[in-house]
């Protein structure tokens, strides 16, 4: 446990200080390339979704994305045993230095804060910036529907890409942080019901080859959601448990609700997506500052968590 912690901590501070690995040596950029590779055998070219059910695509994409975990898991098991025979210290700092890329917290940050420097320039460079950050069409929305979806991306993000890899870290090691990376790549990349254009504009039909990808980082993250709304909603002083648990299944997902609604009740924010939910109706509509209150917020509950298994890893070198 105390060796885990402190990977966790020699990762968090890598990430800080040194950011993301460079295109070419980040594994989760090699996931994205690999599962856009099986992405263009998998799921077939179509100008409508197919809605009846599709064996044939729905167990091709069971099949790569199993493949694929195994790769993942097998080569972080691998690292993870190799590291096992090094000094203690040692073994906990180069774990760090291999957890880091499999979490971001610095990117999110700055990528948030970016997309609030382009909106005070125009609408039309907020919602270009917006564009790298999420995957609805950003052409048609206001000043404030751009900061909401950038704040928003910020509560679900802080699941996806800092809590939930390092949770799993805790329990199952580097294979554990890989396979949710993994999954979580896939759900951004395959997950989709419906069609989704390539770079080049071919229409492809996830609705089936992508199920399993999405059913999968759904249970991967079921824990890890509700535990970032545990910690934003304690960081952020709001202990509306009743609240969280109305507004969190506003939302078609059933994890990215939590997040967004304990961000949103923490700071009586309105956050929504027009036409498909709105969570904390009765609060305001988000200010330029309130972007930054919301970072603030999200480093509050990483420390806030980072002090409760500080105490439980002390607590069990103490007991041991």
């Amino acid at each position: 446990m105390l060796g885990s912690a402190l990977s966790l901590l020699v990762a968090l501070a890598v990430d800080r200080v040194v950011g993301e690995p460079r295109a070419p040596w980040h594994p989760v950029v090699w996931m994205g390339r690999a599962l856009g590779a099986m992405g263009h055998r998998i799921a077939p070219v179509r100008q409508q979704a197919e809605p009846r059910f599709d064996g044939v695509r729905w167990t091709l994409g069971v099949l790569g994305w199993g493949a694929g975990a195994l790769v993942v898991v097998a080569v972080a098991w691998a690292a993870q045993t190799a590291l096992s025979t090094l000094n203690p210290w040692w073994a906990a700092l180069l774990t760090g230095l291999l957890l880091k890329p499999l979490m971001s917290w610095r990117l999110l940050r700055e990528e948030v804060l970016a997309v609030e420097s382009a909106l005070s320039q125009s609408l039309e460079q907020g919602r270009e910036r917006l564009s790298w950050l999420v995957s609805r069409d950003t052409r048609a929305l206001d000043a404030s529907a751009v900061r909401e979806s950038a704040i928003e991306s910020l509560a679900e993000n802080l699941n996806d890409s800092v809590v939930a890899p390092l949770l799993w870290f805790l329990v199952a090691g580097l294979p554990g942080a890989a396979l949710y990376r993994w999954a979580n790549t896939a759900d951004a990349m395959w997950g989709y019901d419906g069609l989704r254009r390539d770079a080049d504009g071919t229409a492809r039909d996830w609705t089936w080859a992508g199920q399993w990808a999405a059913r999968v980082d759904d249970v991967l993250s079921w824990v890890p959601a509700r535990l970032t709304a545990a910690l934003l909603l304690f960081a952020g002083g709001c202990l509306a448990l009743r609240s969280l648990w109305r507004e969190a299944r506003r939302t078609p997902s059933p994890n990215s609700g939590w997040p967004m609604a304990a961000l949103a009740l923490a700071l009586n924010l309105r956050l929504s997506k027009p036409g498909v939910y709105t969570l904390n109706a009765e609060g305001r509509a988000p200010e330029p500052a309130d972007t930054t209150a919301a970072i603030v917020l999200a480093g509050r509950a990483l420390t806030v968590g980072l002090v409760l298994l500080g105490a439980m890893a002390l607590f069990t070198w103490a007991m041991a």
